[in-house]
């Protein structure tokens, strides 16, 4: 876990407010016994397990995970307000999707953007925290519905968030985006 540093959110920077990008990802797991409503996720109408990750705007480095959490107890937002919201500084904040909204330190889609090059920017800086969410979900491990307990899928997870940092830090990074915001 040495590779995902929070503080590296900090390098590069451009005087944005906004210094990463976070989304929830869920990941298919074989249903829990005894049955729980708990364990539903809206994203595979079944049991999965979410995790938070932050990406860094600037940089496209994994700064932040999160999880397991119960896919159907725990949302985007209040895993965010749990745990990432109070680590960030009083004027920093986060670019997000709608699962997000509602929240000060949240600049999401449908917040006004002062231009139509800023909306796009937003929009680019989701997209390419998607392909992170892609990238992990092509090891066999995540792929597949997960049939071990949920802590064997923590240190699954993150294993494979480690493999992915270190693969965009050496020589395949994503696509760089532009983005400021105010």
């Amino acid at each position: 876990m040495q590779q995902i540093k929070f503080e590296n959110r900090l390098f590069c920077q451009n005087g944005s407010r906004c210094l990463i990008s976070v989304d929830g990802t869920d990941f298919h797991i074989y249903e829990p016994t005894p049955f729980w409503k708990g364990w539903f996720s809206h994203k595979f109408n079944g049991p999965a397990l979410r995790y938070e990750v932050g990406i860094c705007i600037q940089t496209g480095w994994i700064v932040w995970i999160k999880g397991p959490f119960a896919a159907g107890v725990w949302s985007d937002i209040k895993i965010f307000r749990g745990w990432l919201k109070t680590k960030l500084l009083p004027d920093e904040c986060v670019e997000a999707d709608r699962g997000y909204r509602g929240d000060d330190k949240i600049s999401a889609p449908d917040d006004d953007a002062p231009s139509l090059y800023h909306f796009y920017s937003k929009g680019n800086v989701r997209a390419r925290h998607e392909t992170v969410n892609r990238r992990f979900k092509q090891f066999n491990c995540l792929h597949h519905r997960f049939r071990h307990d949920k802590e064997k899928h923590a240190l699954c997870f993150d294993a494979v968030a480690v493999l992915t940092q270190l693969s965009i830090q050496s020589g395949e990074p994503l696509y760089d985006v532009e983005y400021k915001s105010g």
